[in-house]
């Protein structure tokens, strides 16, 4: 998600609605239609899209083409506002492509068109602080203020406190799966606007174009599920498994069992001190009443004390100190993400990109890398980072040795020339938390 500055009006909307829907849990939202097609919130909708790029959708419309067109970005907005004013709007099929999993397997993502995404995130803007009144703290998936560090920061605290039996859990094709009927109750509960309402359902309803083998497109009806890739997607995606939630902190297992739910989107562990497959037992239970399924190959019960388990790209494991014989819990990359930036490297100084400018080719490197550093610069992965550094120098050199036709090893490219000359990024190799303790002084 793009973090441009929310504008002073916006902001003072989103927080009225919060503030309303937080302190009133019953009260029902109406009257929010208007607030989508306001030229303000729309201006910030599109800025939002934009900024996070992505391909066109089925009418092939790309952003150069909006601002090059007569009237610009502006006079586009206006025709927005005009069909949403006038209740003409209906939203163009969801583009289906599939990107490669890391097992192999293939996940679909679902790409509105540019129109579409505008008015899902001026939508958004609006309805997602009643949402957020209602979601709790062991959400972070997907909401504001709320990301992937501090979920597992909420894993390793528990794991600290004893709760060292773990529940591995991943639902099955969540996305694909999650009934329309229900969710649109559970929106309902919220709000009444009865447009909003219809742009939800119609959003939900769109159909589905995809390629097939002979090159045709054709369109397919969408029975169930919010499709990933939309923008709205992930808001509709937590309020239905805030039911979930809901009710795993209305039958005080945390506190009578001791135990920890942590979820980001559909993928969640649960820590406890004991029962673990009492408490998958009602966790599957629950999960089937909302007409989902767990993916029984990918869920597991484990004592951390004696095996690891990733999460979000993560892997964590209970570890003694050498020094002091304190068990505390060790968070690193895990090895499948390791693998993915090797090989991301590899091919970015693969030799079909000798004919490259040098510049352009440590410009990709750096902006890969930069990325991936940054997700995963957290908890205990000083190792990981130097022996990347130390791959990436080697693939660098090699690259450098070959795009100059220079066949002797024994020919080097400095460090200095490497990072000073050429501008590679420079990975960190130790953790952020002895950064912090240089930086005020203690050792």
């Amino acid at each position: 998600m793009a973090t441009l500055k929310t504008p002073v009006k916006t902001r003072e909307l989103q927080r009225k609605l919060y503030l309303k829907a937080k302190q009133e849990k019953g009260f029902r939202f109406y009257l929010l239609y208007d607030k989508v097609y306001r030229q303000d919130i729309l201006s910030h909708a599109y800025e939002l899209v934009r900024a996070n790029k992505g391909v066109c959708g089925v009418d092939g419309m790309t952003f150069k083409s909006i601002e090059e067109g007569e009237g610009g970005a502006g006079r586009y907005l206006i025709q927005i506002a005009e069909e949403l004013k006038t209740k003409t709007y209906k939203p163009a099929p969801v583009m289906r492509v599939y990107i490669p999993k890391s097992d192999g397997g293939q996940r679909p993502l679902g790409i509105p068109t540019i129109k579409d995404r505008v008015i899902q995130m001026a939508t958004k803007l609006i309805i997602e602080p009643i949402f957020e009144a209602d979601f709790h703290e062991y959400s972070y998936g997907f909401r504001p203020k709320k990301n992937a560090h501090q979920a597992i920061e909420d894993i390793t605290q528990h794991l600290r406190r004893g709760k060292t039996q773990v529940i591995d859990a991943d639902l099955s094709k969540y996305f694909d799966s999650i009934p329309h009927d229900k969710l649109l109750k559970l929106v309902a509960k919220r709000i009444v606007d009865k447009q909003i309402l219809k742009l939800i359902k119609m959003w939900l309803k769109a159909p589905v174009m995809e390629e097939r083998e002979d090159g045709k497109r054709e369109c397919k009806r969408n029975e169930k599920g919010t499709p990933q890739g939309g923008v709205v997607s992930p808001l509709l995606a937590n309020i239905y498994l805030n039911v979930l939630d809901t009710l795993w902190k209305g039958k005080e297992i945390e506190k009578e069992m001791e135990a920890r739910l942590v979820r980001y989107a559909d993928d969640f562990v649960v820590l406890c001190r004991r029962s673990p497959e009492r408490i998958y037992g009602w966790l599957k239970a629950e999960i089937e009443k909302l007409e989902l399924s767990l993916n029984e190959a990918k869920t597991h019960v484990i004592d951390s004390k004696q095996e690891s388990f990733n999460f979000l790209g993560f892997n964590i494991r209970m570890t003694r100190n050498k020094k002091t014989g304190k068990i505390f819990p060790f968070t690193r990359p895990a090895k499948k993400t390791m693998k993915h930036i090797r090989t991301a490297i590899k091919e970015i100084t693969h030799r079909r990109n000798h004919n490259l400018p040098t510049g352009e080719v440590i410009g990709r490197i750096n902006s890969v890398v930069r990325g991936w550093v940054g997700y995963y610069y957290f908890g205990n992965c000083s190792r990981d980072l130097s022996n990347l550094r130390y791959y990436l120098g080697i693939k660098v050199r090699a690259y450098l040795r070959r795009k100059h036709g220079l066949r002797s090893r024994g020919y080097k490219f400095t460090d200095e020339y490497l990072y000073n000359k050429l501008g590679l990024y420079t990975i960190p190799v130790s953790t952020p938390w002895s950064q912090a303790a240089k930086a005020s002084g203690r050792r």
